[in-house]
């Protein structure tokens, strides 16, 4: 399947990686790892996950305080968010309406 990921979702990845790197810089690449391999598991078993809200999924980082939310269509895995879970949970609703 196509892995499509939003840009809003791409900026999330790269803050949260910059975050962490200010922090020490094997950190920020522990977190860009974690969120490869957790696309990578996405791409492969996309139904693995439970439904998270309405038709969207969610698939939690095991090492950090991150979930990915996506939805799976015909062909395609759509990533519409890389959220921190104790902020604003429901942020990424708005990013629908485009």
């Amino acid at each position: 399947m196509i892995l499509s990921i939003y840009s809003e979702a791409e900026d999330e990845i790269k803050a949260a990686t910059a975050n962490y790197k200010a922090l020490q810089v094997s950190l920020g690449e522990a977190f860009l790892d974690e969120v490869e391999y957790a696309l990578d598991q996405i791409q492969q078993h996309p139904l693995a996950w439970a439904i998270y809200m309405n038709d969207f999924r969610r698939r939690l980082l095991r090492r950090f305080p991150y979930g990915i939310v996506y939805q799976v269509e015909a062909n395609q895995i759509v990533i519409v968010a890389v959220m921190h879970l104790h902020r604003k949970p429901n942020y990424w609703r708005s990013r629908l309406k485009h």
